[in-house]
């Protein structure tokens, strides 16, 4: 084991910072990761490839000087639509009037505009519905053909170069990935990110389009934003191997209030089907200029916590904000606030859904509750994939989850977990040294105490994918009392 201590953050749900202009150095990415930060969101929709690899080499710098693998999200910038110039920089479009989109890429005016993009044309029905600049102006297609939409303007405004379209009424015939995005991918994954974020996911067929790009090299994580990938919503969940509930384009394709409810309804699908979902966009938005968030936003990010989420994402928070330390400081001060609450942890055993009918559902199970019955120290998993350390904060225990394994990857994969902390390294050689081990490893990170058990869950053979067949208990200080 590395001789750094690995301090144990004293909470289970995960922060993701977004890097960007305003944390990108050395110093601020250390201070990041002392106020709390799990993982390193990487948005590949700014900043240049050098820019990312220079990201990527001081957290790895970072990781070796605390001894703890950190994790890396490296997020595609998929699809974006788009209208094209306008004569004068922009124009103004009138309540009732009618607005023609077409594929002429002459400058746009009070009447038209280019938007060169056929593939809309193709999808697009009378009736549907055009929202430009994040829904600032909506548009109501009443005819349409292979190159034109005549429209009516039902929510005037301005609207200016090169505004985004979002189309929420149809599943467009685009893929995910962009030739830009396949080429961020080859370049994130020869960088060694753990997790890809997908964009723009309307189908299961995009998840498994970047599974076969990435090949297994990382995570695949499904941002959630697309009306069209509700209507496939388990299936999408079934294929990602963490999903990601992303309000921003959501809440500009969706009515308003429909959000929080489709939050709950992706966080129990994702809770059901034992994958990590992260809650992201404006959770302290307000921070972005002011050192404290409203209450309404903290309440936010209380709210995600109470539902059982894995992680919680600051976006420009940190990536361009004036206070990126005091965003990461203040979210976990708000999440331990929140599991420090009895009610808290009644809602995580209310939430408890019936396991599958599998021997190593049975046993992680059982180590919960024998954790509960003992008042454990920490549940310790060994794992070589990472799955039975899934599988054990899918339980959402009571106490801690300490991943012992030997994969660096699946260590790093494994910090986007509710959870989870991660040592890595080879330290079992026969199954005797699990027990030593197991304690010397709660013993570093700053759990437990002498006389306090610990539960441990592993898989026989060692390194033996999805074999979770085995619970034991030790005690700290003491011997294996129960195998």
């Amino acid at each position: 084991m590395n001789d750094t201590h690995m301090l144990h953050r004293g909470r289970s749900a995960k922060i993701i910072a977004t890097l960007g202009p305003a944390s990108r150095s050395p110093d601020m990415i250390a201070a990041l990761y002392e106020a709390g930060a799990d993982v390193f969101r990487l948005n590949f929709s700014h900043g240049s490839h050098d820019d990312h690899a220079q990201s990527v080499a001081t957290i790895r710098a970072l990781e070796k000087t605390v001894g703890q693998p950190i994790t890396i999200l490296m997020d595609l910038q998929g699809p974006k639509l788009r209208v094209g110039t306008f004569k004068d920089g922009s124009a103004v479009l009138q309540q009732g009037a009618a607005f023609r989109l077409d594929l002429d890429k002459a400058p746009g005016d009070a009447v038209r505009a280019n938007l060169p993009h056929p593939e809309i044309f193709a999808a697009l029905k009378p009736g549907a519905s055009l929202l430009v600049d994040d829904g600032h102006l909506r548009l109501l297609v009443k005819k349409c053909g292979k190159d034109f939409a005549e429209t009516e303007v039902i929510i005037g405004g301005v609207i200016s170069d090169r505004k985004g379209v979002n189309v929420p009424d149809v599943t467009l015939p685009i893929p995910a990935m962009t030739p830009k995005d396949k080429a961020d991918l080859e370049f994130g994954l020869s960088q060694g990110v753990d997790w890809v974020a997908l964009s723009f996911v309307q189908r299961p067929e995009d998840v498994a389009e970047v599974r076969a790009a990435v090949a297994g090299r990382a995570g695949v994580l499904s941002k959630l934003e697309k009306p069209a990938a509700l209507d496939q919503l388990d299936a999408i969940v079934a294929l990602s191997d963490s999903v990601m509930v992303a309000r921003g384009d959501l809440g500009v394709e969706m009515p308003l209030e429909q959000v929080p409810v489709l939050q709950k309804r992706i966080v129990r699908s994702c809770r059901k089907q034992g994958k990590p979902v992260v809650v992201a966009t404006q959770m302290l938005d307000s921070m972005i200029k002011s050192p404290v968030p409203t209450r309404a936003e903290a309440s936010d990010v209380a709210t995600a916590i109470y539902d059982g989420v894995d992680a919680v994402m600051l976006s420009a928070e940190t990536a361009a904000g004036m206070f990126p330390e005091r965003s990461v400081a203040t979210m976990h001060r708000i999440i331990c606030q929140v599991e420090s609450d009895p009610f808290y942890l009644d809602l995580m055993t209310a939430g408890h859904l019936a396991p599958e009918h599998s021997s190593p559902a049975a046993i992680t199970v059982a180590a919960r509750q024998i954790a509960h019955t003992l008042n454990a120290a920490a549940i310790v998993t060994f794992t070589s994939s990472g799955s039975t350390t899934l599988r054990a904060a899918q339980e959402r225990p009571d106490v801690p989850i300490l991943c012992i394994t030997p994969s660096i990857n699946a260590g790093r994969r494994l910090g986007l977990v509710w959870g989870v902390r991660a040592l890595v390294g080879d330290f079992i050689h026969s199954v005797d040294d699990i027990g030593d081990v197991a304690v010397r490893a709660a013993q570093r990170c700053g759990i437990g105490k002498d006389g306090q058990a610990l539960v441990i869950t592993a898989g026989m053979p060692f390194g033996k994918v999805g074999s979770t067949n085995m619970v034991r208990v030790v005690w700290i200080g003491g011997e294996t009392k129960a195998g």
